[in-house]
């Protein structure tokens, strides 16, 4: 399938929208008033810092919704103002926030089902209205709503339609996309059905696998088994990692992005020498900046002589996680929690752990003056935030007046 040809075509449909339908102020009165905080703006206005009772909070200078969240959050709003009595699905979250998913579910959204690890499109029918995500949708499902008739509203990211844009220009130079990301995500399944051939790695670690693989060779029936699960059918590691280019999953790690590009650049060059390169290595610079302001922001908070860590976001948003791996790294107490609603009865908090398992945490704010880092995850709205302070103060306040009334 000539997928460029087929999104080009797409995108000159009169049922496919990108741009809105014109609500826009409507629109943005309504996301100020539901996901907006009085708070959070009292804590930017003071430098990014506020101290109520002995609780000093210190919040990253760059947190929260991302310009490309808060344009798809918007358009789906828009869309169900525009069509208020079309029968409207998304085919997948919006963006990884349960609060915000909830809303939408609550706009009579309909969000497609996953039976067994694939999506039931059969309740889409002829003239109804689907929502691509802020992740995007993989361009065979693109392919069966625009063959069923639907109309069709993306609110795909710019950052993750310039990364398919490079595995296009991989593809048509006949090199292998090696994919940053995870390939269950689906960002990353999107991204890869784009590609021509490609693998993709997870992290550094299997980067190196892949890259000894290309010097010294290997097991290919190991290699096979290793990356069954995330290779374009039919892959052969001897014939098909002559020629590759590096693209990545948006939400990834910035550095780790960073490293694995200059690993494969060393790599072709040790094994094809300078002369011959760029025949067999690409890279364009596909780092989204709003995950690298939120990491860069997060480096600059972990310099802070912080007691612990608070970090805001969806259990399956993977820049939230990323941004929790820097507070794990540097060996500041911190919590993953996606609401306010994780936190308590009484001082304890339930919170995600790197490995992906809840753990409840008792007595997690300690008596006594205490000094807490906060960011959030780039699909996590202020007002999210603001409800998690405000318990932390809240829990704080009565702990001290417990203190003191025993005293």
């Amino acid at each position: 399938m000539d997928t460029k040809a087929f999104k080009r075509s797409l995108q000159h449909s009169e049922n496919y929208h990108r741009k809105g339908f014109g609500h826009q102020a409507e629109v943005a009165t309504q996301l100020q008033s539901e996901y907006q905080s009085n708070l959070v703006q009292e804590i930017r206005d003071n430098n990014y810092t506020l101290q109520r009772g002995d609780v000093t909070i210190y919040l990253a200078k760059a947190f929260g919704f991302c310009w490309g969240v808060e344009r798809a959050v918007a358009m789906a709003y828009e869309t169900r103002q525009h069509f208020p009595q079309e029968r409207i699905w998304i085919t997948n979250e919006i963006i990884h926030n349960p609060s915000v998913n909830q809303r939408l579910r609550e706009m009579q959204v309909g969000f497609i089902s996953v039976e067994d690890g694939k999506k039931d499109f059969s309740v889409v029918e002829s003239g109804d209205v689907v929502i691509l995500p802020a992740f995007g949708a993989s361009v065979q499902e693109m392919q069966l709503l625009n063959d069923k008739g639907c109309t069709i509203v993306d609110t795909t990211c710019p950052w993750v339609s310039k990364v398919w844009n490079t595995v296009e220009k991989h593809k048509k130079g006949e090199y292998t996309s090696i994919i940053h990301g995870k390939y269950n995500h689906e960002e990353t399944l999107a991204t890869s059905s784009f590609a021509g051939k490609y693998l993709i790695v997870l992290n550094l670690a299997q980067a190196e696998y892949v890259a000894n693989y290309i010097l010294n060779g290997g097991d290919k029936n190991e290699f096979l088994a290793k990356f069954g699960r995330a290779c374009s059918a039919g892959f052969d590691p001897d014939r098909d990692l002559e020629r590759v280019g590096i693209a990545n999953q948006t939400t990834m790690l910035k550095s780790e992005t960073e490293q694995i590009g200059k690993l494969f650049e060393h790599t072709m060059l040790k094994k094809y020498g300078p002369t011959e390169l760029n025949d067999h290595f690409q890279s364009f610079n596909t780092i989204c900046d709003a995950t690298q302001e939120r990491q860069d922001a997060m480096f600059e908070l972990v310099e802070e002589k912080l007691d612990l860590m608070v970090v805001i976001g969806g259990f399956n948003s993977s820049n939230t996680t990323h941004l929790q791996e820097i507070a794990v790294e540097r060996e500041i107490p911190s919590y993953h929690i996606d609401s306010a609603d994780r936190i308590g009865p009484g001082n304890r908090v339930e919170h995600r752990q790197l490995s992906g398992e809840l753990a409840v945490a008792e007595n997690w704010l300690p008596e006594g003056a205490i000094a807490i880092g906060i960011t959030s995850g780039a699909s996590t709205p202020d007002k999210v935030v603001a409800d998690i302070v405000q318990k932390i103060f809240d829990i704080k306040l009565s702990l001290a007046t417990a203190y003191s009334n025993s005293n």
